[in-house]
């Protein structure tokens, strides 16, 4: 009786684990975008968010892993300082400069297409099976389609507003700050197509660290070199773009709070529950719990700076949320049920 409440409790701890990843990204949404709103520099962010995992994460990778490292070929180290590069520091950097460019809304829901992405590079790159036959590869398609269909309505349907507090002149200036800077046709082209190109280069990262995990399974020590790499990738994208040192200085203000926030839990604890989910359940099923995080991105938003809640996000906030149960549905019953799906694909070729 105590090894199958043992048993369950393993099986439910990935689902916990997505949750907790989402919950704390929703976190970075809203301190990322209020540090931007406060005048701080994307590249320079994204380095000193960078630098601070580093610094938490390369004393505790000594301590718990300098005697059982694995060997790390230099081939392997190529590999890594690629993904290091695309995954990380140019998405991070594209992803913060898209934020600049759209509302709070149309970013989250943008953010949305990064399950249909990861997916469709995940079968690309044979990481991920769909078979249509089957009646979990239905409802992994359907799925991901709802997810589509949700993003869509969030970026593109507002409906009815309702406010939840009334907010201070602060929120409220960058509030109208964002609703203009979405309405500019101009603009938020620009910062769709940016985001994704940031969810693209994310999405390979996803898909390819499942692979490197393989050969180098220490899961502490890729994210901590994951994150020297893309400090110092980041360090030459921001020296290269900003020159102004003034813009380098560090205040006590809600910039240094996002960065240590960011750099710390979003870097330092997320990247090593990202792997340590992909490599318990693959790429995928990470990608497909994202709407979570616009969810709460939306709520705390409406709590916190006073933004407002539409029937677009609440109606496409439903079906991001219907779109990740099926996936996870059918995800979970590929993987728990083999023999039946293989006599359902019979059934359905007989017919």
């Amino acid at each position: 009786m105590g090894t199958c409440s043992f048993d369950k409790m393993e099986e439910k701890k990935p689902y916990f684990a997505v949750i907790l990843i989402q919950l704390i990204y929703a976190g970075m949404f809203l301190f990322s975008k209020a540090a931007f709103n406060a005048g701080m520099n994307t590249f320079v962010f994204v380095f000193y968010r960078q630098a601070a995992a580093t610094l938490f994460l390369l004393p505790v990778a000594i301590i718990f892993e300098r005697k059982k490292a694995p060997s790390l070929s230099f081939k392997l180290f190529c590999k890594i300082f690629m993904i290091s590069l695309c995954g990380v520091a140019l998405s991070l950097n594209i992803n913060c400069v898209a934020l600049i460019y759209t509302s709070a809304t149309l970013g989250a829901a943008t953010i949305n297409t990064l399950p249909v992405i990861t997916f469709f590079l995940a079968v690309l790159l044979r990481v991920e099976t769909v078979n249509l036959r089957t009646l979990s590869g239905n409802v992994k398609l359907i799925g991901v389609t709802l997810c589509m269909v949700g993003a869509v309505t969030l970026a593109f349907y507002k409906g009815p507003h309702m406010k939840l507090l009334i907010h201070d002149s602060f929120s409220k200036s960058h509030i109208q700050k964002d609703q203009v800077l979405s309405t500019t046709n101009k603009t938020w082209i620009k910062g769709v197509f940016l985001m994704l190109i940031s969810n693209t280069l994310w999405g390979f990262w996803l898909v390819l660290q499942g692979r490197i995990l393989i050969s180098y399974p220490s899961k502490l020590l890729f994210t901590t070199l994951t994150c020297i790499l893309s400090t110092l990738q980041s360090f030459v994208i921001a020296i290269a773009i900003e020159t102004n040192l003034s813009h380098w200085k560090l205040r006590w203000d809600v910039g240094l709070l996002a960065v240590v926030y960011c750099g710390v839990v979003v870097t330092g604890v997320t990247f090593y529950l990202q792997a340590w989910c992909i490599e318990n359940k693959g790429p995928v099923f990470l990608a497909m719990s994202t709407p979570l995080a616009l969810i709460i991105t939306i709520l705390f938003s409406a709590v916190f700076l006073g933004d407002i809640i539409s029937l677009g996000s609440v109606l496409g906030g439903i079906l991001l949320v219907g779109g990740l149960y099926f996936v996870l549905w059918g995800k979970n019953k590929e993987m728990t049920t083999p023999e039946n799906e293989k006599d359902c694909s019979e059934e359905i070729e007989i017919a």
